[in-house]
């Protein structure tokens, strides 16, 4: 999508290319309403902004839409063919790299009541599993922030995709 499209495309369009990317209603209308933007790196930067303010229930209200590191998301949502890009780098016949995470996902889990959350865009499976068990020392407060900051990541990637898919 152009940024031209982007501004002119009726409200229900963007807010699904938004939700998309970050599954937050009220980010993804504060982007629709703010339109029409000039640049696309106004755009983003925008988008980055109001995401630095997602409390935590946004951030729990985003996971419910994003699959654990290292499961391949059924479905053919927008969603779920940015997941299965950005979690590329995990591959699926590396059988220890699997158990692994999948005993790091269960601990996290565990641990902090959610699904863990990383940008995956760009990272291997062996970088992923790192982060994953370092931030299973985070105190609750820091991973709740750093889980909103990954998710922000993710939000402006996906959303920078978008637009250059034109």
């Amino acid at each position: 999508m152009t940024l031209d499209e982007f501004n002119q495309a009726p409200q229900s369009a963007v807010a699904e290319l938004l939700l998309a990317c970050a599954a937050i209603p009220a980010w993804a209308g504060n982007i629709v309403a703010a339109r029409p933007f000039t640049r696309v790196d106004q755009l983003l930067a925008f988008a980055g902004e109001l995401a630095l303010a997602w409390r935590a229930e946004q951030v729990d209200l985003a996971l419910a839409h994003h699959p654990r590191i290292g499961e391949r998301p059924g479905g053919d949502s927008a969603g779920a063919g940015h997941s299965l890009r950005e979690q590329a780098g995990v591959d699926p016949a590396d059988a220890r790299l699997a158990a692994d995470l999948r005993e790091g996902n269960r601990r996290y889990e565990q641990r902090f009541g959610q699904v863990f959350l990383i940008r995956a865009a760009g990272r291997s499976g062996h970088e992923i599993l790192a982060n994953l068990r370092r931030r299973l020392d985070n105190s609750p407060e820091e991973e709740t922030r750093e889980t909103a900051l990954q998710l922000r990541e993710i939000a402006l990637l996906r959303l920078r995709k978008e637009l250059e898919e034109c």
